[in-house]
């Protein structure tokens, strides 16, 4: 029997390269008098290539969203009093550990933050 030493990482989350791991040694580890058949190994596999792929697509129509907000005017709450709010232009979107975030004023906010979306004033 040999003992495995689980250390943590900075991420929290499993990757491909995790699953497949977890694939292997469950593989390895099942019972040879009853072993899992090859049909519920794929199904696993494919759930989780689902699951990988819903999850970029939300990150992808996240970032979409933030930069559909360059050069509209915004109302975000701060995120230390959520009594304050500021007013502004989005001027640029910067991505920051795969999350989406607007600048308003030199300040930059998420987009849980923004309380409203108004039309952006145009001089004649």
């Amino acid at each position: 029997m040999s003992t495995t030493s689980i250390t943590p990482t900075g991420s929290s989350s499993l990757n491909q390269a995790d699953f497949l791991k977890l694939l292997v040694t469950q593989m390895t580890s099942q019972d040879p008098l009853n072993p899992q058949s090859d049909t519920a190994f794929a199904a696993q596999l494919a759930q989780f290539s689902a699951l990988q792929q819903s999850q970029t697509m939300a990150t992808d129509m996240q970032a979409l969203q933030a930069n559909s907000l360059i050069g509209r005017t915004v109302s975000v709450t701060s995120s230390t009093d959520a009594t304050q709010a500021f007013s502004g232009v989005v001027s640029g979107v910067e991505i920051s550990s795969g999350t989406p975030q607007v600048l308003v004023n030199g300040q930059l906010f998420d987009l849980s933050q923004i309380s409203s979306i108004l039309p952006t004033a145009t001089t004649p």
